[in-house]
């Protein structure tokens, strides 16, 4: 079953385009809102408790990787990938319709780039962030932060545009996986693949993994990797989260949850498609997300910086 995060609105003709803020990477540079007052929070946070509920992980790329191309959804007319929420969002939306093609772009970016999107396809929302200037009662400017909305089209919806659909089918293998490889050398971590368990010692600064043999595929080894990195990258002398809590506490699954995330992330920037069973902390997530509709923007925020501090090593 898969479970929809994205509202969705039918292709507009020319004068009803939703144009970008410049604070996302979709490239446009003026914003149309929407008068009606809509709790964007709370909207998506009660999508992915459905999700979650139904038993479908929202953070799971669903697409065979395009050959030469990165998993994360990206904007097709700048090549700039999306990041935090956002993924999570064109992810979701992209298993929902079907899409096995990682970009997307506004209706006013694919008529610049020479497409059209088909009447009746619907648009996917994503989101970014915004400051409100308003005077306080000392006359001082306060800058309120604002979360907006926008619509973009998967390049499957569009036509005119040209198109790599060559995919690459997964194959199940042993062999070490080169860009995986090369991120576990360069991240500065100490890596030891030693017993049966996986975890970050925040004590010794080291991460902890099976010997590899004992994983069905490499993929999935390095998949439980770079779970354990994203812990890592946490640590006090790097990105330096909060990391507190006994296994099985709220802040024990938070942290769990960014690394869930970020993990994700890298999986698909990397092309690994293993994955980290973490069940066991899906009561967890949705008790905090029935309780705080910011947690799962807090946590995508953390799992994106992750995600990027560990990729700039590259």
């Amino acid at each position: 079953m898969k479970i929809s995060l994205h509202t969705q609105t039918r292709a507009p003709n020319a004068a009803a385009t939703t144009s970008v803020s410049p604070l996302d990477p979709s490239g446009s540079s003026k914003t149309k809102f929407s008068k009606t007052r809509t709790d964007n929070y709370q909207t998506i946070t009660d999508n992915i408790i459905t999700a979650l509920e139904a038993g479908v992980k929202p953070w799971s790329c669903p697409w065979q990787r395009v050959s030469g191309m990165s998993g994360l959804p990206s904007n097709y007319a700048t090549g700039v990938p999306y990041s935090g929420m956002n993924i999570m969002l064109l992810w979701c939306s992209a298993s929902k319709q079907g899409f096995s093609d990682s970009r997307w772009m506004t209706y006013k970016q694919s008529q610049t780039a020479g497409g059209q999107v088909r009447k009746g396809e619907h648009g996917t929302t994503a989101i970014f962030y915004t400051t409100l200037e308003k005077e306080n009662d000392a006359g001082e400017i306060d800058h309120i932060p604002m979360l907006k909305t926008f619509t973009v089209f998967n390049v499957q919806q569009i036509d005119g545009l040209a198109l790599t659909t060559e995919t690459v089918s997964p194959e199940a293998t042993f062999d070490p996986l080169p860009h995986a490889e090369n991120l576990f050398r360069k991240s500065g971590a100490s890596i030891i693949e030693k017993g049966q368990n996986a975890f970050f010692s925040p004590s010794s600064d080291e991460v902890w993994l099976p010997a590899r043999h004992l994983f069905s595929d490499a993929a999935n080894f390095y998949a439980t990797g770079l779970h354990e990195l994203v812990h890592w990258s946490g640590g006090k002398k790097r990105l330096n989260r909060e990391m507190k809590g006994k296994f099985g506490s709220a802040d024990y699954a938070e942290e769990e949850l960014v690394a869930e995330l970020g993990s994700a992330f890298l999986m698909a920037e990397l092309g690994i498609e293993g994955e980290v069973q973490h069940e066991s902390y899906i009561a967890s997530w949705l008790k905090a997300l029935k309780n705080d509709k910011r947690y799962i923007f807090k946590a995508a925020s953390a799992a994106s910086k992750a995600h990027r501090y560990l990729m700039d090593k590259l």
